[in-house]
């Protein structure tokens, strides 16, 4: 692992899962949730870029109570979710300008292109100030060098990119309690990481 992450941030391996999701994100978001000790049982929360609903669909398997399933697309959530009454589906809506009728012990983020530095300033607007957040970060969407590179990023580059990444959410205000390497590389092969994040 690269020394130059910041303090106060564990960073571990989940393998050998064996659990079934609507698409291949909820693995991702079930090895957060168990390496970082999180019980969502009886929580409220908002799933921001849910697209088929791996996130959301994993949230409702570890007990939530609701989960607001927030996403720019249309007919996309899978039909399991989007009739499941702990769900409330919110198609064509841009999670940088969702608003909620009420704030949420957790979220969770998975919004593809969209940077960490602008979907965490509007994420911050949802959660109760005791909340949780849990975000994919994407190194290979959040670089430069990616886009001449065919968004393809070396395991070196992941991991400097990660702790830049994770430096300017520090120095945003957030205080990154963990960081777990997702079990499942994303586009082309690239490094994926989930991060835990609470206001101080």
């Amino acid at each position: 692992m690269n020394d130059d992450l910041p303090d106060r941030v564990m960073v571990s391996l989940i393998t050998g899962l064996e659990e079934t999701f609507v698409s291949r994100a909820g693995l991702k978001l079930s090895a957060a949730l168990r390496s970082f000790s999180i019980n969502v049982t009886g929580l409220t929360a908002a799933d921001l870029g849910s697209n088929v609903g791996g996130f959301v669909d994993c949230l409702l398997q570890n007990g939530a109570a609701k989960v607001y399933a927030i996403d720019t697309g249309y007919g996309v959530l899978a039909w399991t979710l989007r009739k499941h009454p702990r769900v409330v589906v919110m198609e064509r809506h841009n999670a940088l300008h969702t608003q909620l009728p009420e704030l949420m012990d957790i979220i969770t983020i998975d919004t593809g292109w969209t940077r960490q530095s602008k979907i965490l300033p509007a994420a911050q607007t949802l959660l109760k100030p005791n909340g949780i957040i849990v975000t994919l970060i994407k190194p290979h969407y959040e670089s430069e060098i990616a886009k001449i590179q065919r968004g393809v990023l070396t395991p070196e580059q992941s991991r400097a990119e990660l702790s830049r990444v994770i430096s300017d959410i520090q120095q945003s205000g957030w205080t990154v309690q963990a960081i777990v390497p997702s079990p499942i590389v994303g586009q082309s092969g690239n490094m994926e990481y989930l991060a835990m994040l609470q206001r101080p």
